[in-house]
């Protein structure tokens, strides 16, 4: 007489045999998983390595006066270009330093050239990290304008302005943030 679990489901063997081959393919398909899952993570984490100055910038959301800058000195294909560029990268509390309505006035299609200039300042052709940088003097700008580089208590600075956080590494290059915008040395006439 057969009960009723062998009526609804047949003889069920439990054979060290029968429960490998049922164990076998589900652990198959879990470590199958475990790499796709894997796969995906590098994936993204390699994505997020790709981000160029720009986009690193504008993902930190410090920086939104920063890349007005950039757009409106027609700057941003430049830094989303090959590099490598060292950027030594102010922050909007940084820009906020400036006398009241410099930004603002900077902005305008008329001040382009000044705006340029400044911005080119903050800019270094190559990839410096900081340790590199902390044995420099100087540093050319884009410009063609030289940064005065030096260690106090331990930091970096360039001219008066603190590097406050360095060596954000992105795929053309390094951005290096500071407490204070830059301001290039008048033209010698």
């Amino acid at each position: 007489m057969k009960t009723a679990f062998q009526n609804e489901f047949g003889n069920f063997k439990t054979t060290e045999t029968t429960i490998m081959k049922t164990i076998k393919p589900l652990f198959k398909s879990l470590v199958c998983l475990l790499s796709l899952a894997s796969f995906a993570t590098s994936s993204v984490a390699a994505e997020e390595k790709k981000k160029d100055i720009v986009d690193t910038a504008v993902a930190a959301g410090s920086f939104k006066t920063l890349a007005a800058a950039l757009g409106a000195a027609g700057l941003v294909d430049t830094l989303k270009g090959t590099g490598p560029f060292t950027v030594f990268a102010p922050t909007d509390a940084a820009f906020e330093k400036l006398p009241s309505g410099t930004v603002e006035m900077l902005l305008k299609p008329e001040n382009k050239a000044k705006l340029v200039d400044i911005l080119t300042y903050h800019v270094v052709s190559g990839d410096v990290d900081a340790a590199a940088a902390m044995k420099m003097k100087e540093a050319t700008a884009l410009n063609k304008k030289d940064i005065a580089l030096e260690v106090k208590d331990g930091a970096l600075y360039l001219n008066k302005s603190k590097v406050t956080k360095a060596d954000i590494k992105c795929s053309n290059g390094t951005i290096h943030v500071i407490d204070t915008v830059l301001m290039p040395p008048a033209d010698k006439k």
